[in-house]
């Protein structure tokens, strides 16, 4: 049973930096594909970021491209996102996401974590 524990959220202001963390239990692969997910209230669920487990490939999407970068310890199966120059409108739950099969940022991934509240404000 794979499971993914999310953590690393928090308050910052606007320019601030979190970091994110995804650690799961259950997989024992390196394969493993993992992305983040963010969802704000009255919005739709948004595909951050993903990184390939076979590849090291990374995914971006066009809000967070050039401030956040998505990183994985192999070793651990542990993913981090990396956020800086946080916006307000950065401010959401994210959720990270894991599967053996790569779907992008598409939302089909067959695992996912409770959430991590991340809030950026002055």
């Amino acid at each position: 049973q794979v499971q993914l524990v999310d953590s690393g959220g928090g308050s910052v202001q606007p320019g601030g930096s979190l970091r994110l963390s995804c650690a799961p239990s259950g997989i024992t692969d390196s394969s493993y594909y993992m992305a983040l997910f963010r969802h704000a209230p009255g919005k739709e669920r948004e595909g951050v970021s993903t990184i390939s487990g076979v590849t090291g490939a990374t995914m971006y999407s066009d809000s967070v491209k050039g401030r956040f970068t998505i990183s994985k310890d192999n070793a651990k199966h542990i993913l981090y996102l990396q956020m800086n120059s946080l916006k307000p409108e950065d401010t959401a739950m994210y959720y990270c996401a894991a599967d053996s099969r790569w779907w992008r940022l598409l939302g089909r991934y067959a695992y996912w974590g409770q959430g991590t509240q991340v809030t950026v404000s002055s």
